[in-house]
């Protein structure tokens, strides 16, 4: 039972919680019942949101703020509740009271990006960062009594960027250029030296036989030079080697030094706190056992000694030890040949370690994936597996991902070979594009391959040759719409050519230059897709020239492109290795086949409905729909079923064009949407609801890959309701649909007084309702709309439609006649329809369903949509399709179809340029 007056506080989280049980009347601000109405309106403000808030009311800056606000705090809460903000946070009140007074006397908010403060939450005086707004609170008067703050902390973005320059300004001394190693490792600390917030004090000393020497030294004045020793032998076992913690770090082993301010009275940080700890590194070399040196560095007294810290540390101490290295190698030319090689060495370990780190994951995903759906002894749920097949295939799409930056990892890097072998490179090419051909002819696309024998062998890595006709095609599927791809090899007496011809949507000359540059896309293309690393032909360039040859393009927007990879019959004529070939050849071709496979998985345009039985017994949402963007296909179908599973309607698309298209047919109570797509992307969608006044109200939440707070503030900007970074937990965008949706009917329906939202009347009795039960595997049901207008379909002007008006969309294809025969039967079965009129009419529906899939000529949608209408004595059944009408050869006419439709009802026939729809209606009596 809540105590009088303090109700406002129901839903406020813990900080709610106990503001209910605090006693205000012992607190400037008094009995919660004596507070006005826009005190009590900024508090339910603050505590209902998830962002983190603080509330100052009053001459005394009584602090009120929500859960999010109080982690910010550490443990200042839950004391700061009620309490003087210049109190809790007296260590950084000289930072915060002009804002806090300008926002006050003028009555305009501030912003501040990342607010430098004092903060003594966690135990010490530390460094912390934050986006701050101050915006003045205002009582019942209009009168200014108090600043609402919303800040979200930024310390780790800022801590990490600074020190992410520094690691920037080290590796541009990391060239060697500097030919003496001592003078390099003055460069180095003098650059260690402009970045006093991370290292207040660092020093480098390089092993030098069997004695560690000091090069160089930064950080505080001479007292560092005098409190450091010159030299140190590690090998000495005397107390006096291991008092900076040397002689372990020489011997590889990163020692914490905890007692520096008792050797070293340093200030440092932004407070000049005396410096406490430091770290003694090993600076790593091609022998783990002799590491090259040491650094010492100090920890700065206003940031803990984290993870991150840590590993910044252990960075540093590796660009530090590139740099040297270099260095060692020019002013040791004699052994610059041993030398360089061992550095090659090093950097081969290390990719072999990262692929090592991605690999061995990804097998242990793939595996257990892969047993479980081949397990005939403990076979998978339907459901199971198809969650199981989902996982499997984007592990295996990210294993390709791996894959290719590696290997481009490596080309760059220059240690790429070629394993040439003499193949029939005819029959290999012929083989990767006859992968590709389902993919193709699924797309509509005509897929052309002519690839006759060579007149000489060929020597060629087939790996590397995979990969090249790989992407080829995968980039001429991906950007081409209509016509053909053709794959052709021929030679000549000077080389071997290779050519990707395709009818796409061709590329401005402006960006032929660019074109295989990594990581270059060219922006504004129309795709089948938005997904990818951007390094595909980057990676046809570099494997070409391995390969010994080159690649060329040529090609004009709106006809096609043309890609030649050329190889001179002297690289083809290399000496091949004898080993025996690795396993796995088509592997590639076949992941980039699945992944575009993908691309062609064209969402049905009926309304997935959801299971009867999902979602709460007691939702007021039961039966909301959502509009779903997003041009990847196992994501589209994973969240549908998340979706449907809360008992809301969904409907699928694969990019923002068709959203806007769908939106403006039937609007949705919510849209969710990818920011990545073709098209149109998720930004620019939004971008156009908030312009249109139809659709400015309409809840809009944006998923997106792209994580960071530039993203999120730009789509929040743009108008999005939320904003979710990708991965993300089911419940927490289940929670902020349900959000995003009751705040929007809030709006709609606002409460007639104080209190809960009105609840949403439920539909009316003469709604269309949706057909009975699944019948898979026909399409999921949608109420039939013809006419384009936002809202329920019209009412017929005969009245029709009084016990019945349902509709269907199957696709154009032959064995839609046998779903919609099921579909019907079940619908008018539910209303005692005679069978013999049944059969009838389902006899006459096929008929009309069949002559919908045979004649419609280049259909603007690939479907057939079915309606059925009963009222009165009357049932009603239209067919619609949308091509131009073929009349169809002698050979293909069965003679009978429009002898049975007129023979059980009566038939029109109306063809437009959209399309043909078909009306069979017959009496019930």
């Amino acid at each position: 039972m809540t105590r009088p007056g303090t109700d406002l506080f129901i839903g406020g989280g813990d900080a709610g919680r106990l503001m209910a049980e605090l006693d205000w009347a012992r607190t400037p601000l008094g009995p919660v019942s004596g507070w006005p109405q826009s005190l009590r309106a900024a508090v339910r403000m603050v505590l209902s949101s998830r962002y983190p808030m603080l509330l100052l009311w009053g001459e005394s800056f009584s602090q009120l703020y929500n859960d999010a606000y109080s982690a910010l705090i550490g443990d200042k809460h839950p004391a700061a509740l009620g309490d003087d903000v210049r109190v809790t946070l007296a260590e950084g009140w000289d930072v915060l009271a002009p804002l806090i007074e300008e926002a006050m006397a003028t009555g305009v908010a501030s912003w501040v990006p990342a607010l430098q403060l004092l903060l003594e939450r966690a135990g010490y005086r530390e460094e912390a960062y934050f986006s701050v707004s101050h915006a003045p609170a205002r009582d019942d008067d209009g009168r200014t009594v108090g600043v609402l703050t919303v800040c979200s902390e930024v310390t780790e973005q800022v801590v990490g960027e600074r020190r992410l320059r520094l690691l920037r300004d080290l590796s541009v001394l990391g060239d060697g250029r500097t030919v003496d190693v001592d003078a390099t490792g003055a460069r180095l600390i003098d650059v260690i030296g402009a970045h006093p917030l991370d290292v207040p004090f660092a020093a480098i000393y390089l092993r030098d036989g069997a004695t560690l020497r000091r090069v160089a030294c930064t950080g505080g004045d001479e007292g560092l030079a005098v409190a450091l020793p010159d030299t140190v032998e590690p090998t000495d076992p005397s107390p006096a080697a291991y008092v900076w913690g040397l002689a372990d770090a020489a011997a590889g082993r990163t020692t914490p030094v905890t007692d520096v301010a008792d050797r070293l009275p340093l200030p440092a940080g932004p407070w000049n706190d005396p410096v406490r700890a430091a770290l003694a590194l090993p600076l790593p070399s091609g022998d783990e056992d002799q590491p090259l040196g040491v650094l010492l560095a100090g920890v700065s007294p206003s940031r803990g000694l984290d993870e991150a810290y840590r590993s910044f540390h252990q960075l540093l101490a590796q660009q530090i030890s590139v740099a040297l290295r270099n260095a060692q190698e020019y002013e040791e030319e004699r052994r610059r040949v041993e030398a360089l090689a061992e550095l090659d060495r090093v950097k081969t370990e290390f990719f072999a370690n990262v692929s090592h780190e991605f690999r061995t994951p990804l097998t242990l995903i793939l595996g257990p994936l892969t047993d479980a759906l081949a397990d005939a002894t403990a076979p998978l749920a339907p459901a199971q597996r198809e969650r199981v097949e989902t996982a499997w295939r984007n592990a295996t799409r990210l294993l390709t991902l791996v894959n290719s930056l590696l290997t481009f990892s490596t080309l760059e890097a220059g240690r790429a070979r070629s394993d040439a072998r003499v193949v029939d490179l005819a029959a290999l090419t012929a083989e990767l594009a006859g992968v590709f051909r389902a993919a193709v002819e699924r797309a509509g696309l005509t897929l052309e391959v002519s690839c006759p024998p060579l007149p000489r062998p060929v020597a060629v890595d087939p790996v590397n040759w995979e990969r090249i006709v790989t992407n080829l095609l995968s980039n001429a599927l991906k950007y081409t719409f209509i016509g053909r791809i053709r794959v052709t090899l021929d030679a000549d007496d000077e080389e071997v050519r290779l050519t990707v011809a395709d009818t796409g949507i061709g590329i401005a000359e402006r960006d032929l230059p660019k074109l295989f540059e990594r990581f270059h896309r060219v922006r504004g293309a129309r795709s089948r897709s938005h997904e990818g690393t951007g390094i595909g032909l980057a990676l046809v360039h570099e494997l070409a020239r391995l390969e010994g040859g080159d690649v060329h393009v040529t090609s004009r927007v709106g006809v096609g492109s043309r890609f030649t990879v050329t190889l001179p019959w002297s690289a083809a004529h290399r000496a091949a290795v004898t080993a025996p070939a690795v396993d796995g050849r088509g592997d590639a071709a076949r992941a980039a086949v699945e992944e575009a496979m993908g691309w062609l998985t064209e969402p049905g345009d009926a309304v997935i409905e959801p299971d009867r039985a999902s979602g709460p017994a007691t939702d007021e949402l039961a039966g909301a729909r959502i509009l779903l963007a997003d041009d990847n296909a196992d994501m589209r179908a994973y969240l549908t079923r998340l979706l449907t599973a809360q008992g809301w309607r969904v409907r699928a698309v694969i990019d923002g064009r068709q959203a806007l298209d769908e939106i403006h047919r039937d609007l949705p109570d919510l849209v969710l949407t990818d920011v990545m797509m073709p098209v149109l992307d998720g930004f620019d969608l939004v971008r156009r609801l908030r312009a249109d006044p139809a659709t400015r109200a309409l809840p809009a939440l944006v998923l997106s890959a792209r994580a960071g707070g530039d993203a999120s503030v730009e789509g929040l900007g743009l108008g999005a309701d939320d904003y979710l970074v990708k991965p993300f937990a089911a419940a927490e965008l289940i929670a902020r649909i349900r959000a995003s949706i009751r705040r929007a009917r809030d709006r709609t329906h606002p409460a007639a007084s104080g209190g809960d939202p009105a609840p949403v009347p439920a539909a009316a009795p003469s709604a269309r309702p949706a057909p009975i039960g699944p019948a898979a595997p026909a399409p999921a049901v949608e109420p039939v709309r013809e006419s384009p207008a936002v809202g329920p379909a019209s009412a017929d002007p005969d009245g029709l439609g009084d016990l019945l008006d349902v509709g269907w969309t199957y696709p154009s294809a032959p064995t839609s006649a046998a779903a919609m025969r099921r579909d019907v039967r079940k619908a008018l079965g539910n209303l005692n329809v005679d069978p013999d009129l049944l059969e009838d009419l389902l006899l006459a529906a096929s008929e009309a369903v069949n002559n919908a899939v045979e004649h419609a000529q280049r259909p603007s949608r690939p479907e057939v949509r079915l309606r059925v209408q009963v009222g009165g004595d009357l049932v009603r059944i239209s067919v619609r399709d949308f091509g131009t009408w073929r009349d169809r050869r002698p050979a293909m006419d069965r003679g009978r179809g429009a002898l049975l439709m007129n023979a059980y009802g009566d038939v029109r026939l109306v063809s437009t340029a959209e399309g043909t729809t078909v009306t069979i209606e017959r009496r019930l009596a």
